[in-house]
């Protein structure tokens, strides 16, 4: 990888790159040598190391980008997009992303919670959009995956939920309780 390879990447929109993004965009051949010459660009502060792997232009890289990095395939969802719908009124600090695995992870100061689901699930793409540069679910989508993973949840405040929408997903937990959990959440939403 040149110079001219790393200010390729480096002219790219996307703030946060793998090391396979960044074998992929240069014409090296050899990892090993890749590697060292990553890490002379670390050196030179012409890239920021966020956690082995993973690097960013500069410590100002979008964190929510990052959390699509640290684990492939993963969105962002539960709690950190029902908080900016309003649906809760928690303020979390982490943020939350549904992947094929459950941990939890601090990198660089921010706390990522790590959800497992199902692979079926993880792969529909229903109610997930591409902003920026990651991916992020509905509040629909999140509302069906907070109800999916926890039996009993409360919500602060529903009318904003296209409950239609909700229906529209719903198929792709095949999931009968949470079926049931999604109208009883409906028919609060209504009395509220």
């Amino acid at each position: 990888m040149e110079k001219a390879g790393i200010l390729s990447i480096l002219r790219k929109e996307n703030t946060v790159f793998t090391f396979k993004d960044i074998l992929l965009s240069s014409n090296e051949t050899n990892p090993a040598l890749l590697k060292r010459r990553i890490h002379y660009y670390v050196k030179n502060k012409e890239l920021y190391p966020i956690r082995k792997g993973i690097y960013a232009k500069d410590k100002n890289y979008d964190r929510l980008e990052l959390a699509n990095k640290i684990y492939t395939p993963s969105y962002i969802s539960l709690e950190t997009v029902l908080s900016r719908e309003g649906i809760v009124f928690q303020h979390y600090d982490q943020i939350f992303v549904v992947s094929y695995l459950t941990r939890e992870i601090t990198c660089d100061g921010q706390k990522y919670v790590f959800r497992k689901i199902k692979n079926r699930i993880l792969s529909n793409s229903l109610g997930i959009e591409k902003k920026d540069n990651y991916f992020i679910a509905s509040r629909e989508r999140a509302f069906l995956d907070i109800i999916y993973l926890n039996k009993d949840y409360y919500f602060d405040n529903l009318s904003s939920i296209d409950w239609d929408r909700c229906f529209e997903m719903l198929s792709i937990y095949k999931n009968k309780a949470m079926e049931k959990r999604m109208n009883s959440y409906r028919e609060m939403a209504k009395h509220a």
